[in-house]
């Protein structure tokens, strides 16, 4: 599978405001220090600023740590700091962080299992992690594939494939509820719990049709109807 990068949320998009709302519903956020891996252009990492929590916003791509980093002086943010990360070594000390959060990143890392045994060395024992991923069974790949004769990036229901073609052609990874929970108990981690995020329909231009769908197919934060869900929440605890 040839990884590509990812593509940040904007700011106040639906998504960024779900991912919140079902991490602050899981864990305790006041006093603690968290890590956001693969932060991106922080429009998630804001929504965590007025928690009272210590953020360090961590991502390898430059531009989009300049973006967080120039709202962070404009909101005036004096708990988020940014770090560039070099896809290898997290620099922070082992044992440092209280909490972990990551939406949309692991798909795109360059080897799953060595990344999470560096979320696991700056995480102190007892420490939690709230991660989401794309979910196999929404209906459209929402990454796109490398597919010349199909450019269009909503491919319905590519990721439904067998690994073996859907891997050859996708450009990031996706899981299922299994897949997922296999990864990080693998990696030394106990799972407490994994819902379906509720598709936001963020990408519905029409607001007449999105009010429709998400009053009626697509509402509430969770879902417990995978086909409703691009994405998995999972939260798990460093044993």
């Amino acid at each position: 599978m040839k990884i590509s990068g990812g593509k940040p949320a904007d700011y106040g998009q639906e998504i960024v405001k779900r991912r919140f709302r079902l991490t602050r519903d899981s864990v305790k956020l006041e006093g603690k220090k968290i890590l956001d891996f693969g932060s991106g252009n922080g429009a998630q990492t804001v929504e965590f600023a007025n928690s009272d929590c210590t953020i360090f916003a961590l991502d390898i791509n430059g531009d989009s740590l300049e973006v967080l980093k120039n709202i962070a002086v404009k909101e005036k943010y004096k708990d988020i700091h940014v770090i560039d990360y070099d896809a290898d070594i997290i620099p922070l000390k082992t044992n440092s962080i209280d909490l972990v959060i990551s939406y949309e990143v692991l798909e795109h890392v360059r080897n799953e299992n060595e990344s999470l045994s560096e979320l696991y060395r700056v995480l102190k024992p007892g420490g939690e992690m709230v991660f989401s991923v794309p979910n196999k069974w929404w209906i459209f790949e929402t990454h796109g594939a490398y597919l010349p004769i199909l450019p269009w990036n909503r491919i319905p229901f590519f990721s439904w494939l067998p690994k073996f073609i859907y891997s050859k052609y996708a450009k990031a990874r996706t899981y299922t509820k299994h897949s997922i929970k296999r990864i990080f108990e693998r990696n030394g981690f106990s799972v407490i719990n994994s819902i379906y995020i509720t598709a936001p329909m963020d990408v519905v231009k029409n607001k007449l049709i999105k009010k429709i769908l998400k009053e009626t197919i697509f509402y509430g934060d969770k879902t417990i109807c995978p086909f409703k869900s691009t994405a998995i929440l999972i939260h798990v605890k460093k044993m």
